[in-house]
């Protein structure tokens, strides 16, 4: 899994090369405003005489607290310096969302190739080794569909339910965790585990921040620190940790028992100190996100809620979610989430500063996780794991299709890596790397 040696590949999600390089010599015959048609996928002009690209952010200096804007102008919470900078009204993509879905649908591999029509569902006897009609299969021999990104390679292991993997920045290696009670740390030049690390109890998330490493456990998180070695353990949640999140130089996790746990850091004491409890949910909360000075927090009692990150306080409650809300995901102005209720619901804020659903999503199947991130081309792209063992590729925000990822059993756990790679592991607990196409532009 050779993925460069440079520090820089251990970055999350920047603009990349091919963002940059595109700005150039292309961008001078080509009018400064982006493609309408582009945006919503849909624009079929070759030559176009717009950009089919977003344009850069204006460039702007830290001021006072050293927030810096987002190095994309549609930027997602797990970007490099995404800080929202409040959920206002934003009403240039309202209109957009979904718009082309349909349409789009009727073939998803319009991205510079065909693809072949077969039966969306993967060849039992291919995952086995040993199906005899090879080509001529009605059934997919493929872990995935579309053209835009292709499996770079696997990593095996661990023997039960992937339920989080961490890219700490300055390090080399990459940590994945499972059910199976251990931490798994990978060479990322060779893709070899280096070590295997038993935590004696079920891991129910993981979260990097910097240079640390946070781990959900029963009871405890786990906090290392892959520069120093600091090993910390904080005691307090209640029942399992299912989420973890950093916001406002806090530690949040989401617990069992309904609370969500804060913490932080004390420089002096090399330690993490407990800072808040928040209550609220009557059910476990099972996904956290920060994003626009708020924390948003989704349970098992079917709703999410929005926090303060200044004053810690609930300023609503969104209960529009029949089902567990399994994720939440911020994108530029909008708020985005999933449940088992097979609903993606886009959230945007009103006038009076309240978020109201502009947009629902629909699938066949329930909804486990969200993760945003760019393409090679800097194009803002969903990935939706559903309980039917298969992940939806969007383009955002008209939900055109891009493909789909397949695998043996249900995907719990999404990550972003350096430029141009992203990371899937599924309940069997095998890890896949997957890799961005340069041939994804959307020309056609």
């Amino acid at each position: 899994m050779d993925v460069d040696g440079s520090k820089r590949i251990f970055q999350r999600l920047g603009p990349g090369a091919a963002t940059a390089s595109s700005s150039g010599s292309n961008s001078n015959n080509k009018q400064q405003k982006v493609c309408f048609h582009w945006r919503a996928g849909k624009c079929s002009r070759f030559p176009c005489p717009y950009l089919h690209r977003e344009l850069p952010p204006p460039q702007q200096s830290s001021m006072g607290n050293g927030a810096a804007t987002s190095k994309r102008p549609y930027g997602f919470s797990a970007d490099d310096n995404y800080s929202g900078g409040g959920m206002r009204r934003n009403p240039n993509f309202n209109n957009s969302w979904g718009r082309q879905q349909q349409q789009h649908q009727q073939g998803y591999g319009n991205r510079g190739g065909g693809v072949i029509k077969k039966t969306e569902k993967l060849c039992n006897f291919w995952v086995q080794g040993n199906c005899s009609y090879g080509d001529k299969c009605r059934y997919l021999h493929s872990w995935s569909t579309g053209d835009c990104f292709s499996l770079l390679t696997q990593l095996e292991g661990h023997e039960k339910v992937v339920t989080g993997i961490a890219l700490p920045s300055g390090s080399d290696r990459l940590y994945t965790g499972s059910k199976d009670e251990t931490v798994r740390v990978w060479d990322c030049q060779s893709g070899q585990c280096t070590g295997v690390i038993s935590l004696g109890g079920e891991i129910g998330c993981m979260r990097s921040e910097g240079p640390w490493v946070f781990v959900g456990l029963t009871n405890f998180v786990r906090a290392w620190n892959t520069q120093t070695t600091t090993d910390l353990s904080l005691s307090g949640p209640v029942g399992q940790v299912y989420a973890l999140v950093v916001g406002n130089d806090l530690l949040f996790a989401g617990v069992q028992d309904g609370t969500i746990l804060a913490w932080k850091f004390n420089t002096a004491t090399n330690s993490f100190e407990p800072a808040a409890s928040l209550k609220g949910h009557n059910l476990a909360v099972v996904t956290l996100v920060v994003g626009a000075n708020r924390l948003y927090s989704g349970s098992m009692d079917h709703s999410i809620r929005v926090w303060s990150l200044e004053t810690l306080q609930c300023l609503q409650t969104l209960t529009d979610h029949s089902n567990v809300v399994m994720s939440v995901l911020c994108w530029d102005q909008f708020l985005l989430s999933c449940s088992l209720d097979k609903t993606v619901k886009v959230w945007a804020a009103t006038e009076l500063g309240s978020l109201e659903v502009t947009y629902t999503h629909n699938e066949e199947h329930g909804l486990l996780t969200l993760c945003g991130m760019h393409d090679l081309d800097g194009k803002p792209v969903l990935l939706c794991s559903c309980n039917d063992n298969c992940i939806r590729v969007y383009d955002l925000p008209s939900f055109c299709e891009r493909g789909k990822i397949f695998a043996k059993q249900e995907v719990r756990s999404i990550q972003t890596g350096p430029p141009g790679l992203f990371f899937t592991g599924d309940g069997t607990g095998q890890v896949k790397v997957w890799q961005w196409s340069t041939e994804s532009t959307s020309t056609k």
